[in-house]
């Protein structure tokens, strides 16, 4: 459903004082022994973060859509802000505060920094947009109509500010007061009037072109957690109505399909057969944890481990007969790719949609759900692949061995669920975080959910 991004790139695509958190960027396969994979974790973990610190939009310290280490970048580019990549940049920032990547005090300017430009940013209804310029707090269009509020990027943003405020709230007067701010910007956010007086959520609404975009958000993809948060405001929320006549159709999104003998167990809106790009089963769950979580219609583990083991799979048997697919080369989800010319392109990449071009984000932002397979993954990418895989921020977005090619550049939406996933399968502090949030609980106990695992 979420092919704006996809469309987006289409057209658009082209042939500080505080410390940087120490050590990566100069380990190479060459130079080190073997890596335990606790040390795998934590260099990939650093090295990705490095990302949302010392690549941040340097007014802002938000994110930035896309950091190309070339210094080449489309028109105006540069300081453009992500929202939901904000978000995932603000659950790395705790995350890193965690392992003592960047001291509290450090991560507190900076998150101040944060709180203050986004509360004078321009919001609709509550809601950001999608891209917002990082030098005014303007919005910046992601499509002549798209140039409001941003529902779905309002809520990835939204799991991070509510991980950050949990983070700091009982901490010294100065880290409460942080949490304040953070608390404040999420209760802004007037969920409910994004129904559009129907019992559906909305993705946009434009002061311009009001609700022309028309993205009604119903059945399978990554917008869960819009619907997650928008029971649990406690200014603003929604009924439990939209949520099962809009994304579970009323039950009708349950599916009895199987690929490679998995159950699907949920129809992935346009990809039914055997599944969405990754990305579906990692930027709701960052925060909302799936681990026995339940509601009327499905288990949200299975939803998510077999969406997982189906792309896996396909990569292993490799229909399209791509060099170097296998169990320890694998991943499709939505990144750069590479066009038929060569150039640099965007697509959404899925086993319909297989290009012959592995994402790193999409292997090892799975490592909740399959860990053996993505520590494979990983391990490969790096100590095998690292001179066209690895930079400084990180593994790069795209890379193919059939092509011998690889896109060496970084978008938000990707590092970020690769430093939070990592640091979920490791401590599970952002799953914690986010589902011990009060209002959380009672919004997803409101539309029926319940966590074995989270005691609800």
């Amino acid at each position: 459903m979420k092919y704006l991004l996809f469309l987006f790139f289409i057209f658009t695509s082209c042939g500080s004082s505080e410390s940087s958190p120490s050590g990566g960027d100069s380990a190479t396969p060459e130079t080190q022994a073997p890596l335990t994979d606790d040390q795998l974790m934590d260099l990939v973990q650093k090295q990705t973060f490095k990302y949302f610190w010392d690549f941040a939009e340097p007014n802002s310290k938000l994110a930035r859509e896309r950091y190309h280490p070339d210094g080449i970048y489309p028109e105006n580019d540069a300081n453009i802000i992500t929202t939901g990549g904000s978000g995932f940049g603000l659950m790395a920032i705790v995350s890193a505060v965690s392992r003592n990547y960047v001291s509290r005090t450090e991560a507190v300017a900076r998150l101040n920094t944060i709180a203050d430009f986004l509360e004078n940013a321009d919001r609709f209804h509550g809601a950001w947009s999608h891209w917002i310029d990082g030098n005014t707090g303007k919005v910046k269009p992601f499509g002549q109509k798209d140039n409001g509020g941003d529902l779905v990027e309002t809520a990835f943003l939204c799991e991070g500010i509510i991980c950050v405020r949990e983070f700091f709230k009982n901490g010294s007067p100065e880290e409460q007061a942080l949490a304040q701010k953070f608390d404040n910007l999420w209760k802004g956010v007037d969920w409910d009037w994004y129904r559009n007086g129907q019992d559906v959520l909305y993705w946009h609404w434009s002061p311009n072109y009001g609700w022309e975009m028309n993205f009604p958000l119903k059945g399978y993809d990554e917008t869960l957690i819009t619907y997650v948060l928008a029971a649990s405001s406690p200014t603003h929320p929604i009924t439990p109505a939209p949520y099962h006549q809009g994304w579970a159709r009323n039950g009708a999104f349950v599916s009895s399909n199987t690929k490679y003998g998995i159950p699907l167990v949920v129809k992935h809106n346009g990809a039914e057969e055997a599944g969405g790009p990754l990305f579906w089963a990692h930027y709701s769950y960052v925060g909302l944890d799936p681990t026995q979580l339940t509601d009327q219609y499905v288990n949200y583990w299975d939803v998510n481990v077999n969406h997982t083991k189906i792309n896996y799979q396909h990569c292993v048997e490799n229909p399209g007969n791509f060099s170097g697919y296998g169990p320890n080369y694998w991943g499709l989800t939505a990144s750069y790719t590479r066009n038929n010319d060569g150039t640099i392109g965007y697509n959404a990449h899925m086993p319909s949609n297989d290009k012959g071009v592995i994402s790193p984000t999409a292997a090892i932002s799975s490592i909740v759900y399959t860990p053996a397979e993505s520590l494979a993954a990983m391990r490969n990418f790096y100590e095998n692949n690292s001179g066209t895989m690895w930079g400084p921020a990180g593994f790069y977005d795209a890379h193919s061995t059939h092509f011998g090619w690889s896109a060496k550049r970084y978008l938000a939406i990707d590092q970020g669920p690769m430093v939070v996933m990592i640091e979920n399968y490791r401590t599970g502090l952002l799953w914690n975080l986010f589902m011990n949030a009060p209002e959380v609980r009672q919004g997803l106990l409101n539309l029926g959910f319940h966590s074995g695992k989270h005691g609800f």
